[in-house]
């Protein structure tokens, strides 16, 4: 409180009782109260942010956000908390596990698991915890996870961890292969595996329809777009779903109920509601039909785009059930977020436009999970929107376009890597709790690279997109000038070939 103290003897000095009159003596005296306020705040965050990091979340330069155990999605009649918006986190950066609390409108009394060896350990460690007792993340074979897709195991979070290994190997090799001059462009997810991975889980069948931005890579993989899929569309071969017409990592799978992937920043957000406001009105007139979200994803930087502001103004008044997930990985390509607003976040938008919302540390996909199934569940219940704005940092560049290094210290970089990664952090936790041990997580990392190699070899080899199929897919019935410019095209091909 020294600081404090000192402060307050130079304010008051500024207002000597010479020149105070009893009309100012009310005014100088609220005003001094609101300073030392300030000043209290400021030194104990910064205490905070010295002493526990378990309390303050600090991905970004100057940017301190308070973290919460308790699972609360923030509706447009509640009290909105003060200060900045806390954000859920239910496993710290130690790997250690917090005392998470639900709220009864997202979960039941019910112990749903069984208890075998790990889960009694957990229990023993962790006594009266409701994340253990009640979260799905530790179902065992239930179908409605959509755990029968590829992968080796039946735990749902194990699943999580080995679908985010598998996104980060295939950055990995992606980003390689372009720098190696075999494909032109690419984008990777490094530092937000958790986010697409978490949601990807939580969101469960492929029923709920998604419109993505450009780092939802998860997503794709976790509903069953194959390491084929991925490599065929980077190197526009005859296997690519767009048929060649997009440049790399613009996926999209009409089976999979994902549009594809545009490139115009938060075109998609408006795009959702329409969507989602289509699907309410056919529930509407046809109850047996099965009750559907749509989740737009968009990151903080979409979100200062007038679609951003038509999307949520719609939802809002349309009462559409709808997600918007905004990404908030500090820059919107070069620009930090301290440049883009001068607001608390994303979050705090939500009430503005009179939906619920809520924020989650976006590095913790046990916390991401749980807040995109409450957020599900809610949506669906009061067919309304919700906003989750999901904190994280971009570890890589922008794309093979960006060095960040012109803009950004290589150093913050490193130290986020080094302190708050999304890996490090689950794979602390499974480790300590005997989900898995260090062996099994090198051997899991070597049999995932080695899957998208493979995969990747097998796309190269593969003979590329047909010329014709430029012309199919936009008309039904090919008008008369098109097929004149198509035989042009051949016979020029033709002759100069």
């Amino acid at each position: 409180m020294k600081t404090l103290f000192n402060g307050s003897k130079n304010f008051l000095h500024r207002f000597s009782t010479k020149t105070c009159t009893s009309r100012t003596k009310p005014w100088i005296l609220r005003s001094f109260a609101s300073y030392c306020e300030r000043e209290y705040a400021d030194e104990h965050i910064h205490e905070t942010t010295t002493d526990n990091s378990s309390k303050i979340l600090s991905y970004v330069e100057k940017v301190k956000i308070p973290l919460t155990s308790q699972l609360k999605i923030i509706t447009p009649t509640d009290d909105i908390p003060s200060g900045v918006w806390p954000a859920f986190r239910v496993v710290d950066e130690d790997g250690s596990l917090r005392n998470v609390t639900f709220e009864r409108a997202y979960k039941t009394d019910e112990n749903i698991h069984d208890h075998n060896e790990v889960m009694m350990k957990l229990s023993s460690k962790y006594p009266d915890n409701q994340f253990l007792l009640q979260s799905d993340l530790f179902r065992q074979n239930s179908p409605d996870w959509n755990l029968s897709a590829d992968s080796d195991t039946a735990n749902l979070l194990l699943k999580c961890h080995q679908y985010m290994i598998r996104l980060k190997e295939m950055d990995d090799v992606l980003l390689n292969a372009q720098r190696q001059g075999r494909i032109s462009f690419y984008l990777t997810c490094r530092g937000e595996e958790a986010i697409t991975i978490g949601a990807a889980a939580a969101l469960g069948s492929n029923q709920d329809i998604l419109l993505t931005q450009y780092r939802e890579q998860g997503l794709f993989l976790w509903r069953g777009f194959t390491l084929e899929q991925f490599t065929s569309q980077t190197m526009s071969n005859d296997l690519d779903l767009g048929k060649g017409r997009q440049m790399p990592i613009h996926y999209g799978s009409r089976n999979l109920n994902i549009h594809t992937v545009s490139s115009c920043l938060g075109t998609q957000i408006p795009q959702a509601v329409g969507v989602g406001y289509k699907m309410k009105l056919e529930m509407l007139s046809d109850p047996s039909k099965p009750k559907r979200v749509t989740v737009a994803f968009f990151g903080e930087g979409a979100a200062s785009t007038g679609d951003f502001h038509s999307a949520a103004n719609f939802a809002a008044t349309l009462k559409v059930p709808v997600i918007f997930f905004c990404r908030n990985n500090g820059y919107a390509i070069s620009t930090k977020v301290t440049e883009q607003y001068k607001g608390d976040g994303i979050v705090t938008r939500g009430r503005g436009y009179g939906m619920a919302a809520i924020r989650v540390d976006g590095n913790d996909v046990c916390a991401v999970f749980e807040a995109t199934n409450a957020a599900k569940k809610y949506a669906l219940e009061h067919s309304e929107p919700v906003l989750i704005e999901a904190i994280t940092y971009r570890q890589a560049h922008h794309s093979t376009s960006d060095d960040s290094f012109s803009y950004r210290d290589k150093n913050e970089v490193e130290k986020i890597a080094n302190s708050c990664d999304p890996f490090k952090r689950l794979n602390l936790f499974l480790v300590e709790n005997d989900f898995l041990n260090d062996d099994q997580i090198k051997e899991l990392k070597e049999t995932e690279r080695n899957a998208v190699l493979r995969a990747l070899l097998y796309s190269e080899k593969r003979p590329g997109t047909k010329q014709e199929t430029m012309f199919q897919d936009v008309f039904e019935d090919i008008p008369l000038n098109l097929k004149r410019q198509e035989q042009t095209l051949l016979e020029h091909m033709k002759k100069y070939k």
